[in-house]
């Protein structure tokens, strides 16, 4: 099945990424737009055909979606399984427990690969697709992403912990705040869907339950921004784990 990108950052990504392998790119052929002038050049340089078209045609093909006057057809993503994830020292993936919301979904993976992420898991049932939407929220990213869905997320979690990784939990109960879990091993950070969290049979399966302070009147973060959070601290504490040994020569 053809998957369709919109957008100007995404379809850039899939450019970059899939290049030749793209089946098409369309792009508006309204004039005085170097914007566009420019990704049909990008695409064209990268093997990748394409047209100019009318911004109506755009519009019908877009189904409503934010084009900004660039489409592309790309070929589906490859969905791994979580045998195909190689486990590792530096080994770090994001759970997402039934997240609904495709914006909370491509941000999370954008949030994910910019951090270092290697894999995002989730379950195949009642969770957000991998749509348009998905795809523009990701602003690209979803490209570069390794993408695991799995039919049972605790399962998926205890698998994970017997091949060493360490599940944490983002929780507003948890017993301990994240910046006190040691990440800098192999980790799973595992997110819980918009207002009702994790669910219990995913708390169960992780090692630990870990919260994020709050300083303020509000007593929790938009799953996109918790997930985005969690990530930047694992990037900080795996930084700081680098620097040290040289620091204390």
């Amino acid at each position: 099945m053809t998957r369709l990108i919109c957008g100007l950052q995404p379809v850039r990504e899939a450019i970059r990424t899939r290049g030749e392998a793209l089946e098409r790119v369309l792009v508006d052929n309204m004039e005085g737009a170097p914007q566009l002038d420019a990704l049909a050049r990008y695409a064209t340089d990268h093997g990748a055909k394409v047209e100019r078209i009318a911004r109506g045609d755009l519009d019908r093909m877009a189904r409503g979606a934010h084009h900004q006057g660039a489409i592309a057809l790309a070929p589906e993503l490859t969905i791994h399984s979580l045998h195909d994830l190689e486990i590792t020292q530096t080994s770090l993936l994001v759970a997402l427990d039934e997240l609904q919301d495709p914006q909370n979904f491509g941000a999370i993976i954008r949030s994910a690969v910019a951090l270092g992420a290697t894999g995002i898991l989730w379950p195949e049932h009642r969770s957000a697709p991998l749509s348009m939407a998905t795809f523009r929220a990701s602003a690209g990213a979803v490209e570069h992403a390794t993408l695991c869905r799995v039919s049972s997320l605790p399962d998926a979690l205890v698998k994970l912990r017997a091949s060493g990784v360490t599940a944490v939990g983002l929780d507003a109960n948890g017993t301990e705040p994240l910046s006190a879990v040691d990440l800098t091993g192999p980790v799973v950070l595992v997110v819980g869907a918009e207002g009702k969290g994790l669910r219990r049979t995913v708390k169960g399966a992780c090692d630990r339950l870990a919260s994020l302070p709050m300083g303020g009147p509000i007593a929790s973060l938009n799953a996109s921004v918790a997930a985005a959070i969690a990530l930047y601290e694992t990037a900080r504490q795996r930084a700081s784990s680098v620097r040290e040994p040289s620091a204390s020569k």
